[in-house]
C-alpha cells in the first residue's frame, strides 16, 4: 500500500480513533482482554488520544473510511505508540504502510503485548525483531508487553 489515502489526524478524529481501537481489540485480543470480564475502557482510550493528538511531538496518521477509520499509526522520532487496522481491513497492507510511515520518520522501537500473533507476526515479517525487554501493559488484567526494534536496531 502506497501512502495514497493517509491523512494527518486532529482533535475531531479522537473518538474514531478510540473506536477503530476497540474494534481492533475485540477482533484481535479478545483471549487476552475478555470482554464480559475486562470491557473496553472507552473513556480512558478517547482521553489518551485526544492527549495523543495535541502532544506536538507525535504525529497521528489514519486512513479515514466514510463513516469510520480503516488505519492509524502514531508515532514519534523514536517509537511506534499505536497502530490498528479495522478488521474488516485486515490484510490489506495498511499495518504494514503504517509502520514504514513511522520508519521514514526515524521510528524504530515499539511495545507489542506478547500474545498479539497478528501483530507479531507483521512485524517479524517486516524484519523486526524482540529486544529482550518486557513490562506490563497499562490495561487490565495487565499482560506482558515486550519491545521490538527494527532490525538494525537490535542489540
Amino acid at each position: 500500500m502506497s501512502d495514497a489515502g493517509w491523512r494527518a489526524a486532529s482533535a475531531v478524529d479522537a473518538g474514531r480513533l478510540a473506536d477503530l481501537e476497540r474494534d481492533a481489540n475485540l477482533a484481535a485480543l479478545g483471549h487476552i482482554f475478555p470482554s464480559a470480564t475486562y470491557p473496553f475502557p472507552h473513556a480512558d482510550v478517547l482521553a489518551r488520544w485526544q492527549a495523543v493528538v495535541a502532544d506536538v511531538g507525535v504525529t497521528v496518521d489514519v486512513v479515514a473510511a466514510e463513516d469510520r477509520l480503516d488505519a492509524f499509526v502514531a508515532y514519534d522520532d523514536t517509537t511506534v505508540r499505536h497502530l490498528a487496522v479495522h478488521p474488516e481491513r485486515w490484510g490489506c497492507g495498511s499495518a504494514r504502510a503504517g509502520v514504514e510511515r513511522a520508519e521514514r520518520a526515524g521510528a524504530h522501537r515499539l511495545w507489542c503485548l506478547l500474545e498479539n500473533q497478528r501483530a507479531r507476526g507483521l512485524y517479524d515479517h517486516l524484519g523486526w525483531r524482540p529486544t529482550g525487554l518486557s513490562r506490563t501493559a497499562q490495561w487490565a488484567p495487565y499482560p506482558l508487553e515486550i519491545e521490538y526494534a527494527a532490525a538494525d536496531r537490535v542489540h
